[in-house]
């Protein structure tokens, strides 16, 4: 499909992380449509090309890179660059890898590995933003969290411990940057369909369609929700676990299962 040129100040900007699978690609899917400048990353470049032609039929303008969201600089070029041509309405920092390892003589680097993601990864995205948006007067920002994010989770460290401070750092931020007119949400989904949780040799309960998943983002972001979580029947069990007390609770989460 031609795309014809448009304005930057008729353009609106949307960045999306972690864009080639799961929710990242749903979420894409779902926001592209004309007037629209989709700004995806991914690290799977042949999966990110399909994302990308697929929002593309949508009527979006789409640009489609596999920079690394640990790399900080190539972070900064790019959202400046979506900045230049595009009103930059919303950013999700969705990028984030799980998993577990094989020996303890890789442990350090296991943790190192994914904290560099699911930390640097949410600040190499949301920081350059911060005062573009404060610059435009206004905008929106989505950090990608999890319901691992209320708990602590052994079988999942430091996964769980690092989805904490997506979550934190997003309510942090809410409160800081709404008067400045940004709205920032927390998305805490419990087992989504993905490449991620494909892995999991565990039952997961609730497990919902990706889709269905990134449908329910959207409205939580259109309404301004400052903490998207769900399903619900998750999060009341984690309410109800986290009202336990901690040797009780911590009995619980040393026989959680642990990720592969």
């Amino acid at each position: 499909m031609e795309q014809k040129p448009q304005s930057a100040k008729t353009l609106s900007g949307i960045i999306i992380t972690g864009a080639s699978s799961g929710i990242g690609e749903a979420l894409a899917v779902l926001y592209a449509r004309p007037g629209v400048l989709l700004a995806l990353t991914g690290r799977d470049a042949e999966r990110l090309n399909a994302v990308a032609a697929s929002c593309r039929q949508r009527g979006a303008i789409v640009e489609a890179e596999t920079v690394a969201v640990t790399d900080r600089a190539a972070m900064q070029a790019f959202i400046e660059t979506i900045a230049s041509k595009s009103q930059l309405d919303l950013v999700i920092a969705n990028a984030g890898v799980g998993g577990g390892f094989k020996t303890w003589d890789q442990f350090d680097g296991h943790v190192r590995a994914i904290t560099d993601v699911n930390i640097g990864g949410v600040l190499n995205t949301v920081n350059p933003v911060v005062p573009i948006m404060v610059r435009q007067g206004g905008g929106q920002i989505a950090i990608v969290s999890s319901m691992a994010g209320f708990l602590s989770m052994p079988g999942a460290a430091p996964y769980s411990a690092t989805k904490h401070f997506a979550r934190s750092y997003a309510e942090e931020l809410r409160g800081m940057l709404a008067p400045r007119g940004i709205r920032v949400s927390a998305i805490c989904p419990g087992f989504v369909v993905s490449r991620m949780t494909a892995r999991n040799k565990f039952p997961m309960p609730f497990l919902m369609d990706t889709d269905k998943a990134a449908r329910i983002i959207r409205r939580g972001l259109a309404a301004n929700r400052g903490r998207i979580a769900f399903p619900w029947p998750m999060l009341a069990m984690i309410r109800v676990l986290g009202l336990l007390p901690y040797p009780l609770l911590d009995w619980i989460l040393r026989r959680s299962p642990a990720k592969d």
